[in-house]
């Protein structure tokens, strides 16, 4: 069941506290805070989804030269001398001072 952030709608029309509420998908969204009687209404949070995108796959995905270049990402790597010096990509050789 997915977590819900409700918010609690005070006299002026401002939000107010907040709690977590687990709730089946197909449940009506609450409308009066369960405890205080209130009236509340639900958050719009980002999900926390773990996928394609997820940070672990997008580390391994930047250690991949040949995806990068695929991607058309130029990449850099700085060198002892203080530049930074293409290892794949269109961009320019060299970049720095």
């Amino acid at each position: 069941m997915p977590t819900y952030v409700y918010e609690v709608i005070e006299e002026d029309g401002k939000g107010g506290e907040r709690f977590e509420l687990f709730q089946r998908i197909s449940d009506e969204p609450l409308t009066i805070h369960p405890e205080n009687g209130k009236p509340v209404r639900r958050v719009i949070q980002t999900p926390a989804i773990a996928g394609k995108y997820a940070p672990m796959n997008t580390e391994r995905a930047l250690k991949d030269d040949s995806k990068l270049e695929r991607l058309g990402f130029t990449k850099y790597v700085k060198s002892d001398n203080g530049r930074y010096e293409k290892v794949v990509g269109s961009g320019p050789s060299q970049i720095g001072e």
